[in-house]
Parts: C-alpha cells; sequence; structure tokens
C-alpha cells in the first residue's frame, strides 16, 4: 500500500468563516485518510446542500454537491454502482436528518444547530426555545437528536467527537471506515457568526475532562479530570458515582460494550446530556450486520449465473429472430 499523507487529500482553499468548525473537521478528514491510506482516486465525497456542504470542494477526491436532503440518496447509489469506492457521506445537521440504509458508506453528520449558509435560521437540532431569525420569540418544538434517529432506524454504527478535538475526531472516522456497513459520525461543530458557542461545554479540552466521556469498547465508564467519575446502572437509567464515596470501586463501574446487539444501554449513553450527566463521545455503537450493496451484488451474480444472457446482444437472441430482406 502507497503511504499518503493529508496533502495528498487537500485541494483548494476553503471559503468557511475564521473559526467555522468545518475547518477543524476538514483537516481531521485529511488526516484520517491519510492513516487510512485508501488512494485519493477511490474515494467518493458526497453532500446536499449548506455550508458543510461545500466540503467535497475541498478535498482531491471524486466529489459532488448535491441537492437538499438527498446526500444520502446520491451516495447509496453511488456505493451500489462502483462497491469499490470507499464514500463519505458529509451533512450538515439540517441537510442531513433523513434517508437510511445498511448501505457501506461513512455518514458525517456537522452539527451545529443552525443553519448557517442560509443566514440563521432554526435548524431540527436547535433547542426548545431558541431564538433565531426565523424563530423570533423562540422555537416551539424540541429538537431531533441524531443520535436517536440513528438508533430508531436499527443503525449499527454511531460516534461523536467534537471538530475541535483532532485526536478524538481522526479517532471515530477511521472506525467508521473499518466498520462494514452505515456509519454514523456525529461532529459536534461551531458556527461563529449565527451560533456561537453552542458547545462551549466540550469545545476546550479542559472542559471536556469535566463535562465529557471519551467512551471506549471493553473499558470502564470513567470521566472528571482524574477519572475519578464513573457511570452505574440505577434501575432501568444511569448514574453518576465518585469513586471512593459510598463504597464505590472501579469494580462497581459499567464497561462499555460497543459491540451489543441490544442497543438499550448504548441509546441512554448517546443521549446523556448535561449538566447531570457528561456528553459521550468515542465509538458509541459498532454492530457487525449484512449490507445492503454486498447483498444486492451477491443477488446480480446469483441471478446473472442462472441466465441464458449476460448481455444485450444475448438476450436478443433468446427470442425467435428472423430477418427482413
Amino acid at each position: 500500500m502507497c503511504e499518503y499523507t493529508a496533502k495528498d487529500y487537500k485541494k483548494g482553499q476553503p471559503r468557511w468563516c475564521p473559526g467555522c468548525g468545518d475547518h477543524f473537521f476538514l483537516a481531521s478528514l485529511h488526516k484520517a485518510m491519510a492513516e487510512i491510506g485508501v488512494a485519493p482516486h477511490s474515494i467518493a465525497v458526497i453532500s446536499g446542500i449548506g455550508c458543510s456542504s461545500r466540503l467535497p470542494h475541498y478535498m482531491n477526491t471524486y466529489g459532488m454537491n448535491t441537492i437538499h436532503g438527498r446526500a444520502a440518496a446520491i451516495a447509496t447509489g453511488c456505493k451500489v454502482a462502483n462497491p469499490q469506492l470507499a464514500v463519505w457521506q458529509v451533512s450538515g445537521d439540517g441537510d442531513g436528518l433523513a434517508i437510511r440504509r445498511n448501505i457501506n458508506l461513512n455518514m458525517t453528520l456537522l452539527n451545529n444547530r443552525i443553519y448557517g449558509l442560509t443566514k440563521g435560521q432554526y435548524s431540527p437540532t436547535s433547542p426548545r426555545g431558541f431564538v433565531s431569525k426565523s424563530s423570533p420569540y423562540g422555537t416551539v418544538e424540541d429538537p431531533f437528536r441524531p443520535a436517536e434517529l440513528c438508533f430508531g432506524a436499527r443503525g449499527h454504527f454511531f460516534a461523536r467527537a467534537v471538530a475541535t478535538d483532532a485526536a478524538g475526531t481522526i479517532d471515530i472516522l477511521k472506525a467508521a471506515y473499518n466498520h462494514k456497513g452505515a456509519s454514523v459520525c456525529e461532529i459536534l461543530q461551531n458556527c461563529v457568526i449565527f451560533n456561537n458557542g453552542t458547545h462551549d461545554m466540550v469545545a476546550k479540552k479542559e472542559d471536556r475532562a469535566r463535562n465529557a466521556i471519551y467512551l471506549k469498547h471493553g473499558e470502564p465508564m470513567l470521566f472528571g479530570e482524574n477519572n475519578e467519575y464513573g457511570l452505574v446502572q440505577e434501575g432501568f437509567g444511569l448514574k453518576v458515582v465518585k469513586l471512593g464515596e459510598n463504597g464505590i470501586t472501579e469494580k462497581d463501574i459499567l464497561v462499555h460494550n460497543a459491540h451489543c446487539e441490544d442497543n438499550t444501554l448504548q441509546l441512554k449513553l448517546a443521549l446523556m446530556e448535561g449538566p447531570d450527566f457528561p456528553i459521550a463521545l468515542g465509538v458509541i455503537r459498532d454492530v457487525e450486520a449484512p449490507t445492503y450493496d454486498e447483498a444486492v451484488e451477491a443477488q446480480i451474480a446469483e441471478v446473472s449465473a442462472q441466465k441464458k444472457y449476460h448481455n444485450f446482444e444475448e438476450l436478443l437472441m433468446t427470442n425467435d429472430t428472423w430477418e427482413v430482406k
């Protein structure tokens, strides 16, 4: 395998606002692709509409801007038509929350809780009561939660990272690539113009130590600046405990199982919110399952083997033929 650097995947000059989280994610994506090692000509990046969806223009790969809400459909067709391509779908929270199949492609959702390109309307992930240009008196509905939608659609891979955390972002992108099937990565990123500070709880490293938990398969769910807190099960829910208090030891702490087919606990982890619970980062769910594109490819091969024809000319010859003179 050839060795690549992040520079091999770079193209053009990004046209995002200074400080936009998209810059951080793009840099992490370049580095992740270099570490994965797939050739640029074997990659396709498909996006929809919005600020985040400009990203294919800055990738030295195949790429396509599609229409609003249809990135997943185009990415699905791309992967089914050419299974050899590594397909990455990049959408924003407004553009990306629709259409799912277990296609072997990588979906990234850059969630800044706002419509940025259209100048500051509230998005499907904006919190209740959020004041924006399209909701001057505050929104009157609860937001979509990407994890909930992914799990509800029987998703088999869900991970989350913060755009300003390059190492954490690269880790989940590599895990998403190695997952066989549809992967969904939610990237918490900032919009400095229309929704500045929306993820301040976890934007900085020191804040993540206090307000986030990095989940790793097979390891106890510990967090805090000195790993002094942990998660235990209480009834049908979760509870934050402190090691050393009330006789709590590390043996009492839940161990993360990203490969468990039953997603009950994984969903609870993905839906944790501050200030009572830490925000879950890392690979939350990673379960093997048959993929749609492989099933279609196998079906085509099986049906083709049973047919008497393998191209259009042979198909014509299977019927009665005559010559007109």
